[in-house]
């Protein structure tokens, strides 16, 4: 059985409509912070400059199906396991609970890149450092 990486925050209202509901854009910021902190909680971070490294993480696919509300000053919990770990790619699963209640279900892939100033991006392969750390949180 994967691991699951959770990570909790609060709906701000900055990230409200007028009905001071979480706005459907919102659980896309949010779910990139839990890609961010499940990283950070590894030692690694998104943008890697570590040992001559220059190496990101953009996304290239992102979905999210909602189920439930979410208000003003309500916290959410996040629920992060990663679907498929390819060789230059990271197929994450969020699980976005309310007190255990279900709000949302997202999916979001990241392609590991290398970064040079005035460059196109250029997909390479995820190091092996880097896939080991991961390894634990890939689903069966």
């Amino acid at each position: 059985m994967a691991e699951t990486f959770t990570t909790r925050r609060r709906v701000e209202f900055a990230d409200t409509d007028m009905a001071g509901i979480a706005h459907f854009s919102a659980f896309f910021r949010y779910m990139e912070a839990a890609e961010h902190a499940l990283f950070r909680s590894l030692g690694l971070s998104i943008y890697d400059r570590r040992q001559g490294r220059h190496l990101s993480f953009p996304r290239v696919s992102a979905a999210c199906d909602y189920q439930s509300p979410a208000r003003c000053e309500e916290e959410l919990d996040f629920c992060v396991t990663i679907a498929k770990l390819g060789r230059t790619s990271i197929g994450y699963r969020f699980r976005i609970t309310r007190d255990g209640a279900p709000v949302a279900e997202g999916r979001m892939t990241s392609v590991c890149c290398h970064v040079e100033p005035d460059k196109p991006l250029r997909p390479t392969a995820i190091p092996e450092d880097i896939a080991a750390l991961l390894r634990p949180f890939v689903e069966p």
